[in-house]
């Protein structure tokens, strides 16, 4: 018996077909954001370093034991009549009770996700503003980012809709109060 090509019943569902097929070159990122096709280059050693430095403190002083992901892509709700947003963090925070990141499935759906984070590269506006959009439009409570050229780190917070109405900014070199599940002042100074 012959398989039948699956035809696409609308352009979104065309578009999630295009990008589910794409093999990028190792180390690049494909996602989709807000109906835009985004690839991104290998993260530099600086980008990696704020991951790290953040990812260390989690589990040496967050309250609940967390596990993380720097891989692991978000399935999300779009917006209008975009396909499902499909984003790959810079990292994930999950409470480790859950064990969201079992299973052979690249993608998988946020709930329980406790906390993404972004590190600013080469497409900053994407973390600032498309990214910020898709996690509070999925629901998931906390988004931290790191913004380089601002030398900045902001949490994001209590999503509505499609953004974050409580947010809290400090500039390299100053502590952020992280919330439940991690209830721990996040100390930044080694961001400077």
């Amino acid at each position: 018996m012959t398989a039948v090509a699956h035809e696409p019943t609308t352009p979104a569902e065309g578009l999630l077909e295009i990008f589910l097929s794409l093999d990028t070159p190792a180390g690049f990122r494909a996602e989709l954001i807000e109906g835009e096709i985004v690839v991104t280059p290998p993260p530099d050693g600086e980008h990696e370093d704020y991951i790290e430095l953040i990812v260390r403190q989690v589990y040496g002083r967050a309250r609940t034991e967390m596990q993380f992901s720097g891989n692991k892509g978000l399935k999300l709700i779009s917006g209008g009549h975009c396909p499902k947003n499909h984003v790959i963090p810079d990292g994930t925070f999950a409470p480790r009770a859950l064990r969201l990141y079992r299973g052979a499935e690249p993608w998988m759906p946020c709930e329980g996700v406790a906390m993404v984070l972004e590190v600013t590269s080469t497409k900053p506006e994407t973390d600032r503003e498309a990214k910020r959009r898709c996690y509070a439009r999925a629901g998931i409570p906390l988004y931290l980012l790191v913004d380089r050229d601002a030398a900045s780190i902001t949490l994001f917070s209590d999503p509505k809709g499609d953004d974050y109405p409580e947010l809290c900014t400090r500039p390299f070199g100053k502590p952020l109060s992280l919330p439940e599940p991690f209830a721990f002042d996040l100390d930044t100074t080694d961001f400077l």
